[in-house]
Protein backbone atom coordinates (compact mmCIF):
# COMPACT_ATOMS: atom_id res chain seq x y z
CA UNK A 1 0.00 0.00 0.00
CA UNK A 2 1.51 3.79 -0.13
CA UNK A 3 1.16 4.90 3.69
CA UNK A 4 0.69 8.70 3.87
CA UNK A 5 2.21 10.20 7.00
CA UNK A 6 1.28 13.99 8.48
CA UNK A 7 4.66 14.55 10.03
CA UNK A 8 8.09 13.92 8.64
CA UNK A 9 9.94 13.47 12.03
CA UNK A 10 11.92 10.58 13.48
CA UNK A 11 8.81 8.51 14.28
CA UNK A 12 7.80 8.71 10.82
CA UNK A 13 11.01 7.53 10.11
CA UNK A 14 10.67 4.51 11.92
CA UNK A 15 7.41 3.19 10.56
CA UNK A 16 8.68 3.39 7.32
CA UNK A 17 11.89 2.02 7.93
CA UNK A 18 9.57 -0.68 9.62
CA UNK A 19 7.18 -1.06 6.42
CA UNK A 20 9.46 -1.11 3.69
CA UNK A 21 10.14 -4.86 4.02
CA UNK A 22 6.30 -5.39 4.19
CA UNK A 23 6.57 -3.80 0.37
CA UNK A 24 5.14 -0.44 1.45
CA UNK A 25 5.19 3.09 0.00
CA UNK A 26 5.64 6.29 2.01
CA UNK A 27 5.06 9.94 1.61
CA UNK A 28 5.39 12.57 4.46
CA UNK A 29 3.52 15.75 4.81
CA UNK A 30 6.51 18.58 6.22
CA UNK A 31 7.62 21.94 6.73
CA UNK A 32 11.16 21.30 5.32
CA UNK A 33 12.91 18.67 3.12
CA UNK A 34 16.02 18.47 5.99
CA UNK A 35 13.01 16.29 8.08
CA UNK A 36 13.96 13.10 9.45
CA UNK A 37 11.86 11.07 7.22
CA UNK A 38 12.52 13.22 4.37
CA UNK A 39 14.52 10.69 2.47
CA UNK A 40 12.74 8.03 3.47
CA UNK A 41 10.11 8.34 0.69
CA UNK A 42 8.07 10.89 -1.08
CA UNK A 43 8.37 14.31 0.81
CA UNK A 44 5.77 16.71 0.02
CA UNK A 45 6.53 20.20 1.30
CA UNK A 46 4.55 22.17 -0.82
CA UNK A 47 2.13 25.04 -0.33
CA UNK A 48 -0.85 22.37 -0.75
CA UNK A 49 1.18 19.31 1.03
CA UNK A 50 -1.94 17.45 2.57
CA UNK A 51 -3.43 17.82 -1.06
CA UNK A 52 -0.42 15.78 -2.45
CA UNK A 53 -0.41 13.95 0.33
CA UNK A 54 -4.24 12.59 0.00
CA UNK A 55 -3.64 12.25 -3.96
CA UNK A 56 -0.41 10.12 -2.98
CA UNK A 57 -1.87 7.67 -0.63
CA UNK A 58 -4.03 4.65 -0.13
CA UNK A 59 -3.75 5.30 4.03
CA UNK A 60 -2.81 8.11 6.00
CA UNK A 61 -1.74 7.84 9.67
CA UNK A 62 0.11 10.78 12.21
CA UNK A 63 2.87 11.29 14.17
CA UNK A 64 1.45 13.32 16.75
CA UNK A 65 -1.82 14.10 18.93
CA UNK A 66 -1.01 17.99 18.24
CA UNK A 67 -2.02 17.02 14.43
CA UNK A 68 -5.58 19.18 13.38
CA UNK A 69 -8.50 17.25 13.84
CA UNK A 70 -10.25 19.12 10.83
CA UNK A 71 -7.49 18.24 8.55
CA UNK A 72 -7.88 14.73 9.15
CA UNK A 73 -11.80 15.05 8.88
CA UNK A 74 -11.58 16.73 5.63
CA UNK A 75 -9.00 13.81 4.64
CA UNK A 76 -11.04 10.94 6.01
CA UNK A 77 -13.85 12.28 3.28
CA UNK A 78 -11.52 10.83 0.50
CA UNK A 79 -8.88 8.46 2.36
CA UNK A 80 -8.83 6.82 5.27
CA UNK A 81 -6.91 7.84 8.29
CA UNK A 82 -6.05 5.87 11.28
CA UNK A 83 -5.89 6.36 14.18
CA UNK A 84 -9.24 7.89 13.49
CA UNK A 85 -10.12 11.80 14.46
CA UNK A 86 -12.20 10.36 17.48
CA UNK A 87 -9.20 9.09 18.73
CA UNK A 88 -7.08 12.53 17.84
CA UNK A 89 -9.47 14.78 19.47
CA UNK A 90 -9.46 12.98 22.87
CA UNK A 91 -5.93 12.48 23.40
CA UNK A 92 -5.09 16.43 21.84
CA UNK A 93 -7.07 17.72 25.37
CA UNK A 94 -6.01 16.68 29.00
CA UNK A 95 -9.52 17.51 30.07
CA UNK A 96 -11.23 15.39 27.36
CA UNK A 97 -9.00 12.31 27.85
CA UNK A 98 -9.43 12.50 31.77
CA UNK A 99 -13.59 12.32 31.01
CA UNK A 100 -13.41 9.21 29.39
CA UNK A 101 -10.97 7.72 31.62
CA UNK A 102 -13.74 8.94 34.68
CA UNK A 103 -16.89 7.57 31.57
CA UNK A 104 -14.84 4.05 31.60
CA UNK A 105 -13.79 3.66 35.21
CA UNK A 106 -10.52 4.32 34.61
CA UNK A 107 -8.45 5.41 37.35
CA UNK A 108 -6.79 8.87 37.31
CA UNK A 109 -5.98 12.13 39.46
CA UNK A 110 -8.27 14.67 40.48
CA UNK A 111 -8.31 17.44 37.73
CA UNK A 112 -10.26 20.84 36.98
CA UNK A 113 -10.46 22.67 33.68
CA UNK A 114 -8.57 25.92 34.69
CA UNK A 115 -9.85 29.43 32.12
CA UNK A 116 -9.49 32.27 34.78
CA UNK A 117 -7.28 32.87 37.72
CA UNK A 118 -10.76 32.62 39.73
CA UNK A 119 -11.02 28.99 38.29
CA UNK A 120 -7.57 27.74 39.24
CA UNK A 121 -7.85 29.39 43.16
CA UNK A 122 -11.36 27.32 43.39
CA UNK A 123 -9.49 24.28 41.75
CA UNK A 124 -6.37 25.02 44.43
CA UNK A 125 -8.63 25.25 47.74
CA UNK A 126 -10.85 21.64 45.82
CA UNK A 127 -8.25 19.97 45.03
CA UNK A 128 -5.69 20.58 47.07
CA UNK A 129 -1.32 21.08 47.15
CA UNK A 130 0.53 20.76 45.62
CA UNK A 131 -0.75 20.08 42.38
CA UNK A 132 0.57 20.32 38.80
CA UNK A 133 -1.19 22.91 36.37
CA UNK A 134 -1.06 22.04 32.37
CA UNK A 135 -1.55 23.44 29.12
CA UNK A 136 -5.12 21.54 28.28
CA UNK A 137 -3.43 21.15 24.57
CA UNK A 138 0.09 20.34 23.01
CA UNK A 139 2.21 20.52 26.13
CA UNK A 140 5.07 17.30 25.87
CA UNK A 141 8.36 16.89 27.56
CA UNK A 142 7.65 18.66 30.78
CA UNK A 143 7.24 21.80 28.11
CA UNK A 144 3.49 23.92 29.43
CA UNK A 145 4.12 22.79 33.33
CA UNK A 146 4.18 24.55 36.57
CA UNK A 147 4.09 22.56 40.14
CA UNK A 148 2.42 24.71 42.55
CA UNK A 149 3.71 23.76 46.08
CA UNK A 150 1.86 26.72 47.97
CA UNK A 151 -0.85 29.18 47.39
CA UNK A 152 1.98 32.21 47.49
CA UNK A 153 2.90 30.31 43.81
CA UNK A 154 -1.00 30.46 42.59
CA UNK A 155 -0.84 34.10 40.47
CA UNK A 156 2.77 32.64 38.61
CA UNK A 157 1.29 29.30 37.92
CA UNK A 158 -1.35 31.02 36.00
CA UNK A 159 0.45 33.76 34.42
CA UNK A 160 3.09 30.52 33.01
CA UNK A 161 0.04 29.66 30.86
CA UNK A 162 -0.13 32.47 28.82
CA UNK A 163 -3.90 32.51 28.94
CA UNK A 164 -3.87 29.36 27.26
CA UNK A 165 -6.44 26.84 28.81
CA UNK A 166 -5.08 24.65 31.62
CA UNK A 167 -5.77 21.97 33.46
CA UNK A 168 -5.12 21.56 37.26
CA UNK A 169 -4.46 17.78 38.36
CA UNK A 170 -3.97 16.60 41.56
CA UNK A 171 -0.50 15.55 43.14
CA UNK A 172 -0.05 12.00 42.84
CA UNK A 173 2.21 9.96 45.45
CA UNK A 174 3.60 7.52 42.93
CA UNK A 175 6.66 4.39 43.24
CA UNK A 176 7.43 4.53 39.71
CA UNK A 177 5.95 5.72 36.51
CA UNK A 178 4.74 2.95 33.68
CA UNK A 179 3.98 2.56 29.98
CA UNK A 180 2.22 0.50 28.23
CA UNK A 181 2.01 -0.13 24.72
CA UNK A 182 -0.91 -2.12 22.51
CA UNK A 183 -2.37 -2.26 19.30
CA UNK A 184 -5.54 -3.09 17.24
CA UNK A 185 -6.24 -3.78 14.45
CA UNK A 186 -9.26 -3.64 11.42
CA UNK A 187 -10.39 -7.14 12.43
CA UNK A 188 -10.43 -5.67 16.37
CA UNK A 189 -7.31 -8.22 17.00
CA UNK A 190 -5.65 -6.66 20.22
CA UNK A 191 -1.99 -7.40 21.14
CA UNK A 192 -0.09 -5.98 24.20
CA UNK A 193 3.60 -4.97 24.86
CA UNK A 194 4.71 -5.54 28.79
CA UNK A 195 4.50 -2.87 30.55
CA UNK A 196 7.72 -0.97 31.13
CA UNK A 197 9.86 1.50 34.30
CA UNK A 198 9.91 5.06 32.49
CA UNK A 199 12.72 7.75 34.14
CA UNK A 200 12.35 11.32 33.22
CA UNK A 201 14.42 13.97 34.00
CA UNK A 202 13.49 17.87 33.57
CA UNK A 203 10.28 15.87 31.90
CA UNK A 204 11.64 14.30 29.35
CA UNK A 205 12.21 10.65 28.90
CA UNK A 206 15.59 9.62 29.58
CA UNK A 207 15.56 5.57 30.33
CA UNK A 208 13.10 2.78 29.88
CA UNK A 209 13.49 -0.60 31.41
CA UNK A 210 11.47 -3.70 29.36
CA UNK A 211 9.82 -5.48 30.72
CA UNK A 212 9.36 -3.19 34.35
CA UNK A 213 10.75 -5.89 37.02
CA UNK A 214 8.95 -7.02 39.61
CA UNK A 215 5.53 -6.81 37.98
CA UNK A 216 2.76 -8.64 39.09
CA UNK A 217 0.68 -10.50 36.69
CA UNK A 218 -2.39 -8.69 37.76
CA UNK A 219 -1.04 -6.07 37.99
CA UNK A 220 0.29 -6.50 33.74
CA UNK A 221 -3.79 -7.47 33.63
CA UNK A 222 -5.04 -4.50 34.68
CA UNK A 223 -2.92 -2.37 32.65
CA UNK A 224 -4.21 -4.18 29.61
CA UNK A 225 -8.20 -4.06 30.83
CA UNK A 226 -7.96 -0.50 30.57
CA UNK A 227 -6.23 0.07 27.54
CA UNK A 228 -8.53 -2.18 25.82
CA UNK A 229 -11.68 -0.93 27.16
CA UNK A 230 -9.83 2.97 25.70
CA UNK A 231 -9.13 0.79 22.27
CA UNK A 232 -12.55 -0.36 21.89
CA UNK A 233 -14.41 2.78 23.35
CA UNK A 234 -12.54 5.06 20.43
CA UNK A 235 -13.22 2.55 17.99
CA UNK A 236 -9.08 3.23 17.77
CA UNK A 237 -6.76 1.07 15.14
CA UNK A 238 -3.03 1.11 15.27
CA UNK A 239 -0.89 1.81 18.31
CA UNK A 240 -2.33 3.66 21.56
CA UNK A 241 -0.10 4.14 24.46
CA UNK A 242 -0.56 4.83 28.40
CA UNK A 243 1.11 6.24 30.81
CA UNK A 244 0.92 4.57 34.53
CA UNK A 245 1.89 5.58 37.84
CA UNK A 246 2.18 2.86 40.42
CA UNK A 247 0.77 3.55 43.87
CA UNK A 248 0.53 2.14 47.15
CA UNK A 249 -3.66 1.75 45.76
CA UNK A 250 -2.53 0.18 42.16
CA UNK A 251 -2.53 1.96 38.67
CA UNK A 252 -3.59 5.16 38.44
CA UNK A 253 -3.52 6.35 34.58
CA UNK A 254 -1.95 10.04 33.74
CA UNK A 255 -2.57 10.06 29.79
CA UNK A 256 -2.31 8.52 26.62
CA UNK A 257 -1.23 8.90 22.92
CA UNK A 258 -2.27 8.06 19.61
CA UNK A 259 0.28 6.13 18.26
CA UNK A 260 3.82 5.01 18.65
CA UNK A 261 5.83 6.28 21.45
CA UNK A 262 8.91 7.13 22.59
CA UNK A 263 8.72 4.77 25.60
CA UNK A 264 8.32 1.87 23.23
CA UNK A 265 11.24 2.09 20.87
CA UNK A 266 13.03 -0.49 23.18
CA UNK A 267 10.62 -3.46 20.63
CA UNK A 268 12.93 -2.34 17.84
CA UNK A 269 15.47 -5.53 19.09
CA UNK A 270 13.67 -6.17 22.01
CA UNK A 271 10.19 -7.60 21.01
CA UNK A 272 9.58 -10.11 18.17
CA UNK A 273 7.63 -7.32 16.19
CA UNK A 274 7.89 -3.67 17.19
CA UNK A 275 5.79 -1.29 17.60
CA UNK A 276 6.22 0.93 14.57
CA UNK A 277 5.89 -2.47 12.37
CA UNK A 278 2.35 -3.23 14.71
CA UNK A 279 1.51 0.34 13.66
CA UNK A 280 1.79 -0.19 10.11
CA UNK A 281 0.28 -3.78 9.81
CA UNK A 282 -2.76 -2.52 11.58
CA UNK A 283 -3.68 0.47 9.50
CA UNK A 284 -2.69 -1.86 6.07
CA UNK A 285 -5.21 -4.57 7.33
CA UNK A 286 -2.32 -6.90 7.73
CA UNK A 287 -1.94 -9.89 10.95
CA UNK A 288 -0.61 -8.18 13.95
CA UNK A 289 2.64 -9.24 14.90
CA UNK A 290 3.95 -11.07 18.29
CA UNK A 291 4.90 -8.45 20.65
CA UNK A 292 6.44 -10.97 23.26
CA UNK A 293 9.94 -10.12 24.23
CA UNK A 294 12.67 -11.55 22.29
CA UNK A 295 15.33 -10.84 25.85
CA UNK A 296 15.04 -10.94 29.37
CA UNK A 297 15.69 -7.50 29.48
CA UNK A 298 15.64 -4.42 27.08
CA UNK A 299 16.43 -0.83 28.02
CA UNK A 300 16.07 2.39 25.72
CA UNK A 301 18.44 5.53 26.69
CA UNK A 302 17.29 8.70 24.72
CA UNK A 303 20.24 10.71 23.04
CA UNK A 304 19.32 14.44 24.02
CA UNK A 305 20.90 17.30 22.67
CA UNK A 306 24.38 15.84 21.79
CA UNK A 307 25.43 13.10 20.23
CA UNK A 308 27.79 12.30 22.55
CA UNK A 309 30.45 8.95 22.60
CA UNK A 310 28.47 7.13 19.86
CA UNK A 311 31.67 5.05 19.29
CA UNK A 312 31.27 3.60 22.43
CA UNK A 313 27.80 1.98 21.57
CA UNK A 314 29.18 0.72 18.39
CA UNK A 315 31.75 -1.42 19.99
CA UNK A 316 29.23 -2.48 22.34
CA UNK A 317 27.73 -6.47 21.09
CA UNK A 318 24.61 -5.69 22.71
CA UNK A 319 23.77 -2.28 21.74
CA UNK A 320 21.93 -0.67 18.89
CA UNK A 321 22.54 2.81 17.71
CA UNK A 322 19.42 4.80 16.23
CA UNK A 323 20.49 8.48 15.24
CA UNK A 324 17.82 10.99 13.89
CA UNK A 325 19.65 12.68 11.58
CA UNK A 326 19.09 16.03 13.53
CA UNK A 327 21.61 18.75 14.31
CA UNK A 328 22.30 19.40 18.17
CA UNK A 329 20.49 21.48 20.09
CA UNK A 330 19.62 21.61 23.88
CA UNK A 331 17.19 19.42 24.98
CA UNK A 332 16.37 17.96 21.55
CA UNK A 333 15.85 14.21 20.78
CA UNK A 334 18.76 13.39 18.34
CA UNK A 335 18.57 9.22 18.63
CA UNK A 336 18.26 6.61 20.86
CA UNK A 337 20.29 3.69 22.51
CA UNK A 338 18.76 0.10 22.71
CA UNK A 339 20.41 -2.72 24.94
CA UNK A 340 19.33 -5.70 24.74
CA UNK A 341 20.28 -8.51 27.85
CA UNK A 342 19.64 -11.75 29.35
CA UNK A 343 20.12 -11.04 33.26
CA UNK A 344 20.14 -7.88 35.52
CA UNK A 345 23.80 -8.11 35.27
CA UNK A 346 24.31 -7.81 31.87
CA UNK A 347 21.94 -5.01 31.62
CA UNK A 348 23.37 -3.06 34.83
CA UNK A 349 26.85 -3.50 33.20
CA UNK A 350 25.97 -1.97 29.73
CA UNK A 351 24.19 0.76 31.14
CA UNK A 352 26.92 1.66 33.28
CA UNK A 353 28.95 2.13 29.86
CA UNK A 354 26.76 4.07 28.64
CA UNK A 355 26.37 6.62 31.56
CA UNK A 356 27.31 9.55 29.94
CA UNK A 357 24.48 9.51 27.73
CA UNK A 358 22.19 9.69 30.95
CA UNK A 359 22.00 12.45 33.49
CA UNK A 360 24.34 12.66 36.43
Amino acid sequence: MKIGILGAGQLGRMMAISGYPLNHQFGFSGNSSSEPAALLGHMFTQENNIEYLTNFADVITYESENTDVEVVKKINKNVRVYPSEKSLFITQHRGREKALFEQLNIPCAPYQIINSLADLKQAVSKIGLPAILKTATEGYDGKGQFVIRSDAQIEEAFASMNGAESILEGFVNFKRELSLIAVRGLDNDHKYYPLVENTHHQGILRLTIAPAQAIDPEVQKTAEQYIQTLLDAMDHIGVLTIELFETDNGLMVNEMAPRVHNSGHWSIEGANTSQFENHIRAISNMPLGDTTSTHAFSAMINIIGKLGPIERVLKMPNAHLHLYDKTERAKRKLGHINITANSQKALDFSLQQLQDFLPQ
